[in-house]
């Protein structure tokens, strides 16, 4: 780790709702790079989804009740502070110009975004300001050029990207959870029983502002 700065894990999604895959995959990238802290990161709006299901301040709420007495992960709520699509590269931007020019940032993502990469806002000037940690998914299909050329090129150890504040590519091998924001929602739609997907402080949450019910 560059010494005298502490390496921070980020985790971006719509949280729409969050789910234990999402809290899994911080705790796993916490407890693998042994980092004192991943903060989550609610999109206001993603640039590659319509909408989200329920309003910010809901998703928001839901993650503050799943993060509880969970050590080390934390919440940074800068995108629903800022109009417009949510794009992470502004976002790591902000973040590193307040983190410093030294400190280890580490961008998480699920194996199955890389396809959708070349969509992204700048998507090749991310390893320019953080590493990124890839997590495996379920069903994820294997990228095509430019991504493929760009993830074998970047590839490090999680050692190197922790002696260095940005531009490698960690993949991070852990238990493949099938769970998704959008499978958690249509059992709601359809009436099933998402329990066990979901922390029980969101469930109560959910069920107490009757959210992801379908409209009458």
């Amino acid at each position: 780790m560059t010494e005298g700065h502490q390496a921070r894990g980020l985790l971006g999604g719509a949280f729409d709702p969050v789910h234990i895959g999402h809290l899994c995959g911080a705790m796993a990238v916490r407890d693998a790079l042994g980092l004192d802290r991943v903060d989550l990161i609610p999109a206001a709006q993603s640039p590659l989804k319509d909408h989200s299901a329920v309003s910010a301040a809901h998703r928001h709420e839901m993650l503050r009740l799943a993060i509880t007495d969970v050590p080390g992960l934390g919440i940074d709520a800068r995108e629903l502070d800022r109009s417009g699509p949510s794009f992470s590269v502004d976002t790591l931007v902000a973040i590193r110009r307040e983190a410093g020019a030294n400190c280890p940032l580490l961008w998480i993502m699920g194996t199955d975004i890389l396809p959708t990469l070349p969509r992204w806002s700048r998507w090749d000037q991310i390893l320019d300001l953080a590493h990124v940690v890839l997590l495996d998914r379920p069903g994820a299909e294997a990228p095509a050029e430019p991504v493929s050329t760009w993830l074998e090129r970047h590839l490090v150890s999680p050692e190197w990207a922790l002696r260095h504040p940005a531009g490698g590519i960690v993949r991070l091998h852990q238990p493949l959870l099938d769970i998704s924001s959008s499978r958690i929602r249509h059992l709601f739609e359809t009436g099933r029983d998402p329990r066990f997907l979901i922390p029980t402080p969101v469930m109560e949450y959910i069920a107490t502002h009757g959210l992801f019910t379908p409209a009458l």
